[in-house]
């Protein structure tokens, strides 16, 4: 981009300026600022609504390149509330991209600062921690931007939920498309069909997707759907999605999902659905530092690791789980919690995005698991009856 962009400020809630060229919509957003350490997908990122809140810092030193299509999105907006960027590409250059970046983001009204030192900012956010932050391109006055910074709350206790779960009920079942799958075992899946409610708590397509490739008609519910309107469905299992915010501040969520744990039922979630799952079971949670946001972190217990995709800045504390619940799965990279599964009960979740959309496939076999379980359930039920 030409050097005669139109200027824009980034200031942190501790003080720290940065001042760069505007991309995307010129105005003012405050947020969390958080880094991805992805080298591809920011399409994906930035329309994850497990990012609602937040102002993306990419580590990958160039954005924009292969552009925007509607192909790559994750939800049916960007749900970020900026983008950081050490260079822009302002001229994509793919054969399927149908946009730039910049234009992307303006018609969505979304800020974005290039032409900072990326790298600086990130290892101030390891140092210190995820901190809030604004973008603006009309305040460019450090000392009243950072005034508007230390109004805005903080992301701990913040029900982000709300903002983004789906406002009605709707079926999925949509599989992944054949020219992107990438397990010929799921390709024409012919097997039993299985009846899924996905309590909405910011999921992501793709992974109403691969729920879909492996057999599962899926009724997509809001986040406040009570439990009993929930097992009117009769499903064979209830899934958890991810979200963003402070998932202990998901109070209608976790109380549905302690309700829905008498019923017996399969339950399988993922990320803020982890959370969740764990909370209902009697857990706590804490807030991370700065997060794991990235598509390499490695997860696994003993002998065998997982490449995972992962976007969370909440944990479970481990010291707070019940004797029936086991941790099957680590962040290798720090040790936290990254899976659990009921010792008793159909009851397993996961920290990271098997999906992996964008990210490696390693994980994918959970959900070809949850189908597992639910077909071992309609069995044994099946048995009783006899």
């Amino acid at each position: 981009m030409s050097i005669s962009a139109q200027p824009a400020l980034l200031v942190l809630a501790d003080g720290t300026t940065y001042q760069g060229f505007s991309f995307g919509a010129p105005g003012t957003t405050i947020g969390e600022v958080v880094f991805n350490t992805g080298m591809t997908g920011y399409q994906e990122v930035l329309t994850d609504p497990s990012y609602c809140g937040q102002i993306v810092t990419f580590t990958y030193p160039e954005l924009g390149n292969t552009g925007v299509n509607p192909e790559d999105e994750e939800s049916n907006e960007p749900q970020i509330k900026g983008v950081i960027a050490r260079n822009i590409c302002p001229r994509p250059s793919n054969w399927r991209s149908t946009q730039s970046l910049s234009e992307y983001l303006q018609e969505h009204k979304i800020p974005g600062i290039y032409g900072i030192d990326t790298r600086a900012l990130t290892r101030k956010i390891r140092t210190l921690g995820a901190m809030n932050g604004a973008i603006s391109t009309e305040i460019l006055d450090p000392t009243e931007l950072l005034e508007k910074v230390q109004s805005a709350p903080s992301m701990a206790g913040l029900n982000l939920v709300r903002e983004v779960t789906t406002k009605e009920v709707y079926q999925w079942s949509e599989p992944t498309n054949a020219a992107w799958e990438f397990n010929p075992s799921v390709s024409g899946y012919s097997g039993e069909q299985y009846t899924v409610v996905a309590i909405d708590f910011g999921v992501k397509k793709n992974i109403l997707r691969r729920l879909a490739s492996y057999g599962c008609q899926v009724v997509v519910v809001p986040a406040n759907t009570p439990p009993e309107e929930i097992l009117k469905y009769n499903p064979d299992g209830i899934f958890l999605s991810n979200g963003p915010g402070d998932p202990a501040a998901v109070n209608e969520g976790i109380e549905t999902t302690k309700e829905l744990l008498k019923s017996s039922k399969p339950v399988f979630g993922i990320c803020m659905g982890h959370q969740v799952l764990g909370l209902a079971l009697g857990a706590d949670t804490f807030k991370l530092k700065f997060g794991h946001r990235g598509l390499n972190q490695p997860a696994g217990l003993q002998q065998q690791v997982e490449i995972t995709s992962q976007n969370h800045g909440f944990a479970i504390n481990p010291d707070s789980l019940a004797a029936e619940v086991e941790i099957t799965h680590l962040n290798l990279n720090d040790q936290t919690v990254a899976g659990l599964r009921h010792k008793s009960l159909p009851l397993f979740s996961v920290q990271y995005h098997p999906e992996a959309s964008p990210g490696p496939h390693d994980a994918d076999y959970l959900f070809e698991r949850f189908v597992q379980v639910m077909q071992d359930e309609r069995k044994a039920k099946a048995s009783k009856l006899k």
